[in-house]
């Protein structure tokens, strides 16, 4: 999906790097759901490099059939690295559900 900033990568496994994200903002995640997960592994990923950050779009396996999609921003580019940040969250998703930009 292209924005007037950029275009979406092709959907990619996740990595090391992309679990790491997720645990950083799990905290987040759990205040904004009202949920704690046991399973928390981040599955696929696509982000998007815009000047002064990434977005990322990564689909995390949270148990059983139940997978979340989180909307993710790491600000880069400034003199202090920022951790990275949860934007947005979609519950109720399914393995087969593909990654779909839904905030910016």
């Amino acid at each position: 999906m292209a924005t007037d900033m950029g275009e979406w990568s092709e959907t990619k496994d996740a990595t090391e790097e992309t679990q790491k994200i997720c645990d950083q903002v799990k905290d987040q995640m759990e205040k904004k759901t009202g949920k704690n997960y046991g399973v928390y592994t981040a599955i696929k990923y696509r982000d998007l490099h815009l000047i002064g950050g990434t977005h990322y779009l990564i689909k995390v396996h949270v148990g059983g059939e139940d997978y979340i999609h989180l909307m993710v921003v790491q600000v880069t580019g400034t003199q202090v690295p920022s951790p990275p940040s949860l934007s947005d969250v979609e519950q109720h998703k399914t393995g087969p559900n593909p990654l779909v930009p839904f905030k910016i």
